[in-house]
């Protein structure tokens, strides 16, 4: 182990190898090659920096004086970019020791020009070649013309849309699909909002949903238009199917006051897909087989098609069991018969 004193010493033998070596011919050769070094690298910047280059700046953007009453609903970029040419020397000065005050645009000085302003690139270039200096050259604005669009108040509510589709996983089927809030609040100029029906959400599809699911969307943007909200709460609700079956009579339809059908059997089994939310609700009383007199006149086979004249709307995968049965019309009238 080091004590205090060893520790000291070896400091003191360090110190003394530094100062040999700094005092040493080879160091001195050594800092004259630097010297000459960092001599010929301020010849090299000072050569280089003379040339003409080009470079791109940002160049922040500001409205001022918006009144309170008007909402714009399509802003001014935040920023644009500024391509120029100069000499290196300036460049560099304007990469390190300045900065460019925002661009401002006075609103009241567009609001004779109606709710959609259009600011030229001649007004734009005069703006910002106020803050260059005289030799520098500008090339090019991006983007080169501004707009923005404003609304004195001019609002009304819409509902809320998904824009794309939600697949259930195998099994479930998609019982619910709501927003919270179902609606917001438009903003845009009248023309606007007179041809505005509905604020869809960003593209979103979904695949393979197996349970409850909650999600925060986005709403599509529209030029000119701003939405309050500008986000909404998707609620998606799925369900698992299972299956049913109820037995459902044989109506006949249109049939004349003196002839009755008979068919055999008289009733027949539906088997179907159900949520297990409307399980129990449903019935063979939401069912409905008709057969019409005209269709059975129609008929080329000795057998009677069945087929669903009505069916809830959250069933699916109907199958009739059989799908076709024997049938007689009866004649009721006093003379009788049987067809």
């Amino acid at each position: 182990m080091f004590d205090v004193k060893n520790i000291v010493r070896y400091y003191q033998i360090g110190i003394r190898k530094i100062r040999k070596f700094l005092l040493s011919d080879k160091c001195k050769e050594c800092l004259v090659f630097l010297f000459f070094v960092l001599v010929s690298f301020a010849f090299w910047m000072l050569q280089t920096l003379d040339n003409v280059y080009q470079t791109e700046f940002k160049v922040p953007l500001r409205l001022k004086n918006v009144p309170k009453e008007a909402v714009l609903t399509s802003e001014l970029p935040h920023e644009v970019r500024v391509r120029v040419e100069d000499r290196g020397t300036v460049l560099l000065n304007y990469m390190l020791g300045r900065t460019f005050f925002p661009v401002s645009f006075d609103f009241n000085d567009y609001r004779d020009r109606g709710t959609h302003v259009h600011i030229s690139s001649a007004e734009l270039l005069k703006k910002i070649s106020a803050q260059l200096n005289v030799s520098t050259h500008l090339i090019s604005v991006r983007p080169d013309t501004l707009d923005f669009i404003y609304t004195m108040g001019k609002a009304k509510k819409v509902p809320v849309r998904l824009d794309g589709e939600v697949r259930a996983g195998l099994q479930y089927y998609v019982s619910h699909v709501g927003f919270t809030p179902d609606s917001v609040i438009a903003y845009a100029p009248q023309e606007v909002l007179d041809t505005l029906t509905a604020a869809y959400t960003d593209r979103l599809d979904l695949e393979n949903v197996s349970d409850t699911l909650h999600r925060r969307v986005l709403l599509r943007k529209l030029k000119g238009v701003k939405f309050v909200p500008a986000y909404n709460d998707l609620l998606v609700c799925v369900d698992m199917y299972s299956e049913k079956t109820v037995e459902v009579p044989i109506v006949g339809i249109n049939f004349p006051a003196d002839k009755v059908l008979r068919t055999f059997p008289s009733k027949v089994q539906v088997t179907f897909q159900v949520g297990l939310m409307h399980f129990k609700d449903v019935s063979s009383e939401d069912f409905f087989i008709g057969v019409t007199y005209e269709d059975i006149l129609k008929a080329k086979s000795d057998k009677l098609p069945l087929s669903l004249k009505s069916a809830p709307d959250y069933v699916s995968h109907v199958r009739i069991l059989p799908a076709s049965v024997d049938y007689l019309i009866e004649q009721t009238a006093e003379e009788g018969g049987i067809w």
